[in-house]
């Protein structure tokens, strides 16, 4: 979508077909389409409303309710932070006494709207005409024109002298292609002057992937890594004031709404696993217990800081599962008992399951090369029961381990 496409969908006829096309998204484009144009609306707008529709019914799962009155583009949806993320993010900031903030590539505004939500004044900057506008546009939307602006221009060029805190999130896909680039100083904004933000604001957040080199993290900053729902979804660097411990690990679980907690999460509880980064955990037998670290435990390097609270040792050195003797509730891991252990063999595990009658299973894996679908079928279930697989290493030696999940 251009610039002038966008305009056309805020006109009343835009608005209109926007209208409409919301009651068609999810079902068959053709028709859609064909449906749109046989009421009078132009091909052009009818195929903007569409796609426009079909992203805000996408949009749903990240920015709730919200995503009825907001504009997306693919790639900015794709690229945005979940709205739970973006509102314990910004009252983050706010508790640290952050009032002004600029966001330096501010795309279609998630951050920045969860900024001005806890009451901080964000000045947006936008290189992608567009995607600026479409900020604009969500601001307008959420009441919120007045706490967050949208400039369209080049983020290096901002004056930040001007604001308490900066927030970037530097775009690690290349504009047109949507090609992932690997080398940071290519990022847009590169990654020196990202960096080099900790020497000029007192304040500086950057939002990176969750899969960033941790030789990358700045001397002195905090990393932080963000589970939803034990879905890893991204990393904050923390620098200058903002920075309070070298890593932490948070998990944030949207399906349980509960009321706000101490930390600032949003409405949403948030558990927090913290440490330096830099333990090892011993390493020891199979127990009786397994416990599957959730993923932004293994990423913030934090797996013995859970074996420490679990009483639990890895099974390999180089595999992120723990066991222990007993099964201690926590929300950093998932666990599951262990009925067998045995050295990986397809065929004494398809008679083990076929003794046992088990015909359904879920398979987790780390450190092992096997498919868990074709494994599924080289196996041949039949029968009634359920089984959880967990093909991994021990000692270096494939294995797998037979078991059932622990109840909490």
């Amino acid at each position: 979508m251009d610039l002038d496409q966008f305009g056309d969908l805020r006109t009343p006829e835009g608005v209109a077909a926007l209208a409409t096309a919301a009651g068609l998204a999810g079902g068959d484009p053709l028709n859609a389409a064909a449906r749109l144009r046989s009421t009078g609306i132009p091909a052009d707008l009818a195929a903007a409303a569409l796609t426009q529709a079909e992203l805000r019914r996408r949009a749903v799962g990240k920015f709730g309710p919200d995503a009825a009155r907001m504009f997306f583009t693919r790639a900015g949806l794709e690229q945005a932070t979940r709205r739970v993320v973006a509102d314990r993010r910004a009252a983050r900031l706010r508790a640290a006494g952050v009032r002004t903030l600029a966001d330096l590539g501010c795309g279609l505004g998630a951050d920045a709207l969860a900024a001005a939500r806890a009451g901080i004044r964000v000045y947006g900057v936008e290189a992608d005409p567009t995607t600026a506008a479409m900020a604009a546009a969500n601001a307008e939307a959420a009441g919120l024109a007045e706490l967050f602006t949208v400039e369209c221009g080049d983020a290096t060029a901002f004056d930040v002298t001007r604001v308490e805190a900066v927030f970037c999130d530097p775009a690690r896909r290349k504009a047109g292609t949507g090609r992932r680039i690997f080398d940071p100083n290519s990022y847009s904004p590169p990654w020196d002057f990202v960096t080099g933000l900790a020497k000029r604001v007192p304040y500086p957040v950057v939002k990176v992937a969750p899969g960033l080199d941790h030789a990358l993290i700045p001397a002195g900053a905090e990393a932080e890594w963000v589970s939803v729902d034990g879905d890893l979804v991204e990393a904050t660097l923390w620098c200058g004031r903002l920075a309070e411990l070298p890593r932490r690990a948070t998990l944030l679980r949207e399906k349980e709404r509960p009321a706000a907690d101490a930390a600032g999460s949003g409405g949403n509880r948030a558990h927090q696993l913290t440490g330096d980064g830099d333990a090892e955990a011993a390493v020891g037998p199979v127990r009786r217990f397994l416990y599957d670290p959730d993923p932004a435990v293994v990423r913030a390097h934090l797996v013995a800081e859970l074996a420490g609270e679990l009483d639990a040792t890895l099974g390999d050195p180089t595999i992120a599962y723990l066991y222990a003797d007993t099964a201690v509730p926590t929300p950093f891991a998932r666990c599951l008992e262990v009925t067998d252990v045995l050295p990986f063999s397809l065929k004494r595990l398809r008679a083990l399951l076929r003794d046992r009658r088990v015909g359904r299973v879920e398979i987790l894996k780390r450190g092992s090369a096997l498919e868990p679908e074709q494994l599924r079928r080289d196996l041949r279930l039949a029968g009634d029961a359920a089984a959880s697989l967990v093909l991994t290493r021990v000692a270096g030696a494939p294995t797998v381990l037979v078991g059932r999940p622990v109840a909490g």
